[in-house]
């Protein structure tokens, strides 16, 4: 019996195409090739259906299957039965008509978006490059370069503009531009959120404030039984110490002292910011002065409490009341008047009522609560900064939160390092520094910039970083300051002539707030012609590579406690390099203001006699120190002016007592003799100090 083979329904393409198309008869089946499935032999070639050229274009062909190859199955067509399929391809150059929908498997058309123009204030590091700076604005560099030129001045795509050159081209360009700078930039403040259990008691922090020459130092020095203030330069605090002293509670106060001449304005504000209790010391036969009702306004700005130091009350001129009512109208309303501000009447010098001060300072503290962390990660204040001989970048750190310990990595500023030793304010080996507790960092890879948070970090990797990603920023600042050297003889007639617009100014000084000092005084200098600015500020002696970059821009070396070098020296000959050096900071703003008034008085030049090393030291009880040194230069003259020089720093300025050469008294001796002097006043001398000689002149200035 037959058997009845039903098909299956075929889609009306199908039908369509196969009624078109003449049919093919089946092939006979081979033992080599299998036969083909009925289906697919029905397939045609070229599909001609209105509806598979609108979806697939106007020609649409089926592969011709290859002899021996097993067809493969084709894809179902869109209402196709599964077992009816057909395999359709797409040629490839069938057109499209626009508005056809995209092909499947065909890329997409990137749309070509225009790249936004920034608007709008901007905000741009100070030091920015002509590059930088364009794509900040939105425009090309060139734009930038042609409105420089226009200016007067070449510039390149990669080079720094200055902050005048920047405000410059927002003008032209009518945009308003910000200018950030890397000093301005105040670290993140973070909040520590420490359990009451953690927190334990510390040592309140307590800054001396006050007008110059009101004893403040000696204050100090009487509370802590010290004599700080004869190695200061004429008897005026020009850094900030930081001490600890124990009251006789046995508890710990850590006292900062501020210098309070005006130009020193900086260290008072990073005195006050870093302390909690505020005492202002006034001389109770001056009164209220200048300096006075500054470092009032720094503490109120600090929200710090203030405790009045009336100083001098033995001297027979002393009017405390006078003070009392001159602090009134300055907000400062004493107790016993009504008010909320302790006063007490001291005197340094006969050590009276020094008990009371310590009293109420104690009281202040016990208000505040005074509570820190000491097992967390320290962090601190740095207070003053210097290089110190054979010792390296010395750096005053007081400890806010956390314990310090040697071997810790540590960044601040543009500084960082490994703790290598820690030393307390009286100069002891100690392993760890607490809360409240000043102490001196050794391992930093450079003076790190006084006022600047220091904070311990995971390693030394990430203190590198960190301080070289500020480095780049403040050299950046540096590179777009850079200018032409000139010395202030000739500075008048230079800026007669228009030769000069600008007087560039290289400053190095033996502490970190000395230089910060100094910049802030000449930033006040202000004159119509020329501008007056510094282009390098550092802490050391001045060396060579000072010397080069005063050549490259032609500055002026100044020296602010501190001597230039043998070798910067000789290159400031050969290139011409002006080199000033100072003892007090008011003689170098005088000199550069009459100088740009062309009425530098007859100048009083010392004149270098000799100098000699020190190769050993002998003691005698009755002479003191005794000095055998080597001529290495000129002569040594007896009661010539001499100063002692270690390692780029004048640690001494006075005069040759005593000269002798063997047994017998010696007027002078000259170089490559030995000899033995002793000096006036001063036995701290070591093996290695260079004794400088020299005689001081007045030369008539030509200019």
């Amino acid at each position: 019996m037959a058997k009845k083979t039903v098909e299956p329904d075929k889609p009306k393409e199908t039908e369509k195409a196969a009624a078109d198309t003449p049919a093919e008869a089946p092939a006979e089946p081979t033992p080599d090739a299998p036969a083909e499935p009925a289906a697919d032999a029905a397939v045609p070639d070229v599909v001609d259906d209105d509806e598979a050229r609108r979806v697939y274009g106007e020609k649409a062909a089926a592969p011709p299957a290859d002899a021996g190859q097993p067809s493969r199955h084709a894809r179902p067509q869109r209402g196709a039965s599964p077992r009816g399929r057909r395999r359709v391809v797409i040629d490839a150059q069938a057109g499209r008509r626009p508005g056809q929908r995209r092909e499947r498997g065909a890329p997409r058309q990137e749309q070509r978006r225009e790249p936004e123009v920034p608007t709008g204030p901007v905000k741009v590091p100070s030091g920015i490059t002509v590059k930088d700076l364009a794509e900040k604005l939105g425009v090309s560099p060139a734009k930038i370069i042609t409105l420089m030129m226009s200016a007067g001045e070449m510039v390149q795509i990669t080079q720094s503009l200055s902050d005048e050159a920047v405000e410059l081209i927002g003008g032209e360009l009518e945009r308003e531009i910000t200018i950030s700078h890397a000093a301005d930039e105040e670290a993140e403040e973070v909040t520590f959120e420490d359990s009451d259990d953690v927190l334990k008691d510390r040592p309140p922090v307590v800054t001396i404030m006050g007008h110059v020459d009101h004893g403040k130092t000696t204050l100090l020095d009487a509370i802590r039984q010290s004599a700080v203030v004869d190695t200061e330069a004429g008897g005026i605090t020009q850094h900030i110490g930081a001490y600890q002293v124990d009251v006789p509670d046995g508890r710990k106060v850590t006292f900062l002292d501020t210098p309070g001449h005006e130009a020193f304005t900086a260290m008072r504000a990073r005195g006050a910011k870093a302390t909690d209790v505020a005492v202002l010391v006034v001389a109770a036969d001056d009164g209220v002065m200048p300096q006075t009702v500054e470092a009032i306004d720094h503490a109120k700005a600090a929200h710090v409490p203030i405790v009045v130091a009336v100083n001098k009350i033995d001297r027979p001129d002393a009017n405390p009341e006078r003070v009392r009512s001159e602090l009134a109208n300055h907000g400062l309303q004493p107790e016993e008047w009504g008010g909320d501000t302790i006063f007490e009447d001291v005197s340094a010098k006969a050590k009276q009522n020094l008990d009371g001060l310590l009293k109420s300072i104690l009281l202040q503290a016990d208000v505040l609560e005074l509570k820190a962390n000491p097992d967390a990660e320290a962090s601190g204040v740095i207070i003053e900064s210097r290089l110190d001989v054979g010792r390296g970048p010395v750096a005053t750190m007081l400890v806010q939160r956390g314990t310090l310990r040697v071997g810790e990595a540590i960044v601040a500023g543009d500084a960082w390092g490994k703790v290598k030793a820690l030393n307390d304010h009286n100069g002891k080996r100690v392993r760890e520094a607490g809360p409240g507790v000043p102490v001196e960092i050794l391992g930093f890879d450079r003076p790190p910039p006084a006022g600047e948070v220091a904070r311990v970090v995971e390693n030394e990797r990430v203190a590198r970083q960190t301080a070289q990603q500020r480095a780049q920023r403040v050299r950046a600042e540096q590179l777009a300051k850079r200018t032409a050297s000139v010395s202030l003889e000739d500075l008048f007639s230079q800026m007669q002539e228009g030769g000069i617009q600008e007087l560039a100014l290289i400053i190095k000084a033996d502490v970190q707030g000395s230089v910060e000092a100094a910049v802030d005084e000449i930033a006040k200098i202000r004159h119509d012609e020329v501008s007056v600015r510094v282009i390098h500020s550092g802490v050391g002696g001045i060396v060579a590579s000072d010397i080069m970059l005063a050549a490259a821009s032609s500055a002026i070396v100044v020296g602010f406690n501190v001597r230039p070098n043998a070798e910067a020296k000789v290159l400031a000959e050969r290139e011409g390099v002006d080199i000033r050096t100072y003892r007090v900071i008011y003689k170098l703003t005088e000199d550069i203001q009459q100088a740009l008034l062309g009425m530098l008085a007859p100048e009083q030049v010392e004149e270098v006699l000799g100098e000699a090393e020190v190769r050993q030291i002998f003691r005698a009880s009755r002479i003191g120190t005794i000095a055998g040194c080597m001529v290495t230069q000129g002569v040594i003259q007896r009661n010539a002016q001499v100063r002692v020089v270690r390692d780029g720093t004048i640690v001494h300025d006075g005069r040759i007592d005593t000269l002798k050469r063997f047994q017998d008294d010696a007027r002078e001796v000259a170089q490559g003799f030995e000899c033995g002097l002793t000096l006036e006043n001063f036995n701290d001398l070591k093996e290695g100090d260079v004794l400088e000689v020299y005689a001081v002149k007045e030369v008539a200035r030509t200019a």
